[in-house]
């Protein structure tokens, strides 16, 4: 028999879809302005509701590609997401198996120690204290090194190891598998979906990060990733000069400051969007396993 809705219900329904539809316009909306905005021709455009280009250009991106660095921080950027991305990846990984082996000797006391430091830190001052002792300000290595390590991913890693049937290690240790053999051959393959949703997470933090260039490397030109230059040209209310680009002045006649910060911010959150759609399985699966297992 099938269930018939009352008119209340019918309602609820729709205020709920109604809801959805809003809350998704205005979610939709800001990242539709910014690049309708990028690819239309600033003299078309006169203010008000923008839905498609108007007067269809790609001037803002070729000029954004002459913003003085620019390309040299897409290049940082995309080194220390790649190279961040995987040494969190292994470091984690391996730590989190050493802590999935009950056997290892004072693992309890570590696993409560590592927990610790989620609540507690340092603060910033220390933390800045002690990169600048290592040498690592005005360095690339700063991108990478203070970050190899994070509990957050480790306990997620650690978890869906921890789920894993025991007959696996077991069944490989009396083949004769070392612990090198066993982690990198039996083990690694298995962790495909929560690796790609810690290299995901990692993945994002380094492309986004700023403020550790704002700290560590901000005398260092050179050393400027993308999302720096971003943030400088958007906490700069001035009007274009020759000198923000490298191009004359009669091209940046045609320019404003707002279109290059709309191309930018779309050449910024591009990589991201491409490369969400490859991994949203594996990370919707282990995002899943730890939140069950956890």
């Amino acid at each position: 028999m099938k269930y018939k809705k009352s008119v209340g219900e019918n309602i609820f329904d729709g205020f709920n879809i109604l809801l959805m539809v809003c809350i998704f316009i205005v979610m939709l909306y800001p990242l539709i302005y910014v690049v309708t905005y990028s690819l239309s021709s600033t003299s078309k455009l006169t203010g008000g509701f923008i839905l498609w280009p108007r007067g269809f250009t790609l001037e803002n991106y070729a000029a954004s590609l002459q913003v003085r660095g620019l390309v040299n921080g897409i290049w940082i950027s995309t080194s220390r997401t790649i190279l961040g991305t995987v040494v969190v990846i292994i470091f984690n990984s391996m730590a989190a198996y050493v802590l999935s082996r009950r056997e290892v000797l004072g693992v309890a006391f570590f696993k409560k120690f590592f927990v610790v430091t989620m609540y507690f830190s340092g603060g910033l001052i220390p933390f800045y204290m002690v990169v600048r002792s290592l040498g690592m300000t005005n360095s690339y290595w700063v991108y990478i090194i203070p970050g190899i390590i994070s509990v957050y991913y480790m306990i997620l890693i650690r978890t869906y190891i921890e789920s894993l049937p025991e007959e696996l290690h077991d069944a490989a240790v009396v083949d004769g598998a070392n612990d090198y053999v066993l982690f990198f051959r039996i083990l690694f393959p298995l962790l495909k979906p929560i690796l790609a949703t810690v290299g995901l997470f990692a993945a994002i933090g380094a492309w986004n990060s700023y403020v550790d260039t704002a700290l560590f490397n901000s005398m260092t030109r050179r050393l400027f990733p993308l999302q720096y230059i971003l943030y400088n040209f958007l906490s700069t209310a001035q009007n274009l000069t020759a000198e923000d680009l490298a191009v004359g002045a009669d091209a940046v006649s045609r320019l404003t400051r707002k279109g290059l910060n709309m191309s930018i911010t779309v050449i910024t959150i591009l990589p991201i969007a491409c490369i969400y759609p490859f991994v949203r399985k594996y990370f919707t699966a282990g995002l899943l396993v730890g939140s069950i297992k956890g």
